[in-house]
């Protein structure tokens, strides 16, 4: 077993793709330990921020923050990406020939292992922890094994940790072969120093004229596989050693399969100057358990000896730390990164109207035109799903009040012209004939206009020549807008096709294109036809491709909070909104959830809300900066051969103990629904034993459609937790000197597990376990892990005619 930790200096954790990891596991202090928490304390509670705790030596000082000496300033910064592994080594076994896979070896006692490799040549030897081969003028060089290998439905992997320079050479190269026993037939990879290649290749005669190669790159080709599976060689790459990309395959050569092997790591320079290639962790099985971020660098002493102890958390403390979510509708205008936003959500005693967009443009001011009329703030009800509070525009005339102008500056004047402007905005009013908002150049020879008119249809006014008599077309299928309801419009110049409350009402308009447009008016058009009623979320966009289809969804954010839209949808739209590519959903129960349109609260807590409402389980991923969301038919019925693994209780580290209490009992539910009724589940038999327990938070709120769900989310609860059984919730295992190590470290939240040979007392001789979480402390030969755990159990449902889930009074509860 190895422990690997590594840091991205300088890379963005939100941007894993984007970062160049360096390994400093030779600093962390391995007597202490990595420190390890992650997930739930059990299945009733939230899952917490992951988080990892390790001590590092700072001797050299370059774990000193501002310590410009340092390799790494300016990057020894809080929020450095930071990655922890278990890379598990294989152990030989058997007989000759040994599969390529269990030729393993992590070089960490810097003494050459004779039983693995025969002498090697040319100076090559471990060094600092790594097989370091030279690449020099003077001979070959490089590490080999004897013939007693088979690729055969096996792989052998290498971590490629310190590149060889071109240095002056016409040829410098440094491979990583499986050999036949014909000399130069041989496949692998080869890295050419020279030409910056990685090349995947299958020699006869040392020459491979249909190599494929690859400029290589520090992010993605760090380690190196070749593996044979069904027939077919795979050569893959990998960022991290765990998951992998395949870059070429070919079917397998006879020889693979036919003869005993021997694998080689040489190196060859002609001309310039020597240096050497380092490779490490071959054969390693990597196991990813922690991904985040650094919290802080606290340089510490004790006595001479300089330390830096950090603690790090993983994605979710940059959820956390993002502002209150604004509307959904607000939230998806703004992910579409629009040239100008105005949503004129302001309060009551504002002034003016500020961009949103982030463009830095200036706040709209509110103009008058002739005089009277008034323009109000926050007086009158956005639309429907978002909460937000909106302008009233009242004018005494449509040529005597108030309206809002601004000019959007140069910037954005540039990003107009240089790309087709798509408009969108919402609208209400009692009043035809008025102008919702105008788009102009300073010239005014091209303007846009979108109006209402006289019949109260949508309507488009323009001009490229300047005219002051403006074309008009009127905007077909949209009359009776002037009805006093919500209505949202897209117009996309693209095509000139225009949307009126998520429908393409019109794509066969032909204004002609802008340019040069930089000064917008809101609630009327210089002066003129002024609007009487409220507008709401304008905003301006300019691309290079048609987005009106897409604008057309913000129609269902703002009416309706996208209500109906299924569980794992949800999750992912929240986590788009929080700028996360990545959201893994497990399970495939996910029912329609109730709108969650206005703002108000942060997007963890909006993706809670669903948790808790359909049962599920979110937390971050352990290997990426993503999420995970698991629906809660996830842990229906496990299936024992789908168990991580299993373990004998002998094997079991003390602490480990069965609970029989009242800590999750609940026999009484009251639970309700946004707009719906307030419904209660009992279990009478319980109360009457036990006494009356209510779950911890009181009455559920939970964001059903309908009430029948919410009686069945209730149901669920009851069902399950009226009378737990007793139950293992702590299970402590020292996985290293477990034969089935990589099984126990695959185990993630949700996994399940069975415990058997249970001493005799125990009320069953083995009980199945499903992972909440755990705590894990990794050292030199130690990686101890605490799990917790819960009653695999409680989630079984019933089955019709299933010998063990269609069981009378035992196995009969009903999924929802």
């Amino acid at each position: 077993m190895t422990l690997l930790v590594e840091v991205g200096w300088g890379g963005l954790v939100q941007a894993p793709t984007t970062i160049t990891w360096t390994d400093i596991t030779q600093r962390v202090d391995q007597v202490r330990g990595v420190v390890i928490n992650r997930g739930a304390a059990d299945e009733l509670s939230e899952t917490q921020p992951g988080t990892a705790t390790l001590s590092l030596d700072n001797q050299d000082g370059w774990l000193t923050p501002g310590n410009s000496a340092s390799p790494w300033w300016p990057f020894v910064r809080e929020n450095a990406p930071i990655r922890v592994s278990q890379a598990v080594i294989p152990a030989r076994s058997g007989s000759s020939p040994y599969p390529t896979a269990m030729l393993g070896d992590d070089f960490d006692d810097n003494r050459v292992n004779t039983t693995l490799w025969s002498t090697p040549f040319g100076g090559a030897s471990e060094t600092g922890g790594r097989m370091r081969v030279p690449v020099t003028t003077v001979s070959t060089a490089g590490f080999q094994t004897v013939r007693e290998w088979a690729l055969a439905g096996s792989k052998l992997t290498a971590k490629l940790v310190t590149l060889p320079g071109a240095n002056g050479s016409s040829a410098a190269l440094a491979s990583m072969w499986v050999n036949s026993t014909t000399g130069g037939t041989r496949l692998g990879w080869r890295y050419n120093a020279v030409t910056g290649v990685i090349s995947a290749e299958t020699q006869t005669g040392f020459f491979d004229g249909t190599a494929v190669g690859f400029t290589y790159s520090a992010i993605n080709h760090v380690w190196l596989r070749v593996r044979e599976s069904g027939g077919t060689v795979y050569w893959e790459s990998s960022g991290d050693g765990f998951g992998w990309t395949v870059r070429r395959s070919l079917a397998t050569p006879a020889w693979v399969t036919s003869q005993t092997l021997a694998v080689e790591f040489p190196t060859t320079r002609t001309g310039g100057t020597n240096d050497f290639v380092e490779w490490d962790l071959v054969g390693a099985e990597v196991r990813p358990r922690f991904y985040g971020m650094v919290n802080e660098w606290p340089v510490d002493w004790e006595g001479l000896v300089s330390k830096v102890t950090i603690s790090c958390t993983d994605l979710f403390k940059r959820l956390n730390k993002l502002p209150v979510l604004r509307s959904m509708v607000a939230e998806e205008i703004i992910e579409r990164g629009p040239v100008a936003y105005y949503p004129l959500t302001e309060p009551a005693d504002s002034i003016s109207a500020g961009d949103l967009s982030g463009n830095g443009l200036s706040s709209m001011a509110i103009t008058q035109a002739g005089a009277g009329g008034t323009l109000t703030m926050a007086t009158a009800e956005g639309p429907t799903a978002t909460g937000d509070s909106t302008p009233l525009f009242t004018p005494s005339t449509a040529t005597a009040g108030k309206y809002l102008t601004v000019d959007l500056g140069s910037a954005a004047q540039d990003r107009l012209t240089a790309n087709r402007p798509a408009l969108e905005a919402w609208f209400k009013t009692a009043t035809t004939g008025r102008a919702i908002l105008g788009l102009y150049s300073p010239d005014l020879q091209y303007v846009h206009v979108l109006s209402l008119s006289a019949g109260g249809a949508l309507q488009i006014e323009w001009t490229d020549t300047g005219a002051s008599s403006l074309t008009v077309e009127t905007v077909g299928g949209t009359s009776g807008l002037a009805d006093d309801n919500w209505h949202h419009l897209v117009y996309d110049q693209h095509f000139g096709t225009f949307w009126v409350d998520g429908v393409n009402v019109d794509s066969v308009l032909a204004p002609t294109p802008g340019s040069d447009q930089r000064f917008l008016h809101i609630g009327g058009y210089r002066g003129t036809r002024l609007w009487n009623g409220a507008l709401a979320h304008v905003a301006v966009y300019a691309a290079g491709v048609s987005i009106g289809s897409a604008l057309a969804t913000h129609y269902d954010a703002g009416a309706n909070g996208h209500a109906g839209e299924a569980a794992d949808i949800r999750i992912e739209r929240f986590a788009q909104y929080a700028g996360l590519l990545s959201v893994t959903v497990w399970g495939s129960t996910h029912d329609p959830i109730d709108s969650q349109g206005p703002g108000g609260s942060g997007v963890v807590a909006r993706m809670r809300e669903v948790e808790s409402t359909e049962s599920g389980k979110l937390f971050a991923e352990r290997d990426w900066f993503g999420l995970a969301y698991q629906s809660r038919d996830v842990r229906y019925n496990p299936d024992p051969a789908s168990e991580t693994f299993t373990i004998d209780y002998a094997d079991l580290e003390p602490g480990t103990k069965l609970a029989a209490d009242d800590q999750k009992k609940i026999n009484f539910v009251e639970a309700s629904r946004p707009g719906g009724a307030t419904q209660r589940v009992t279990a009478p038999e319980s109360i009457l034993a036990f006494g009356t327990y209510p779950p911890a938070g009181g009455t559920l709120s939970l964001l059903k459609t309908s009430d029948n769900s919410v009686l069945d989310a209730a149901a669920w609860l009851v069902s399950r937790y009226a009378a737990p059984a007793p139950e293992l919730r702590e299970v402590a295992i020292e996985a290293y000197t477990m034969p089935n190590f990589l099984d126990i470290l695959d185990a993630e939240i949700s996994s399940y597990f069975t415990v058997f040979n249970l001493p005799s007392q125990a009320p069953a001789s083995s009980m199945r376990v499903t992972v909440e979480g755990y705590t894990e402390t990794l050292k030199e030969k130690s990686h101890l892990i605490g799990f917790h755990t819960s009653a695999s159990a409680t989630d079984s449902v019933w089955v019709l005619d299933d010998a063990v889930y269609s069981v009378l009074d035992s196995t009969t509860r009903l999924a929802y």
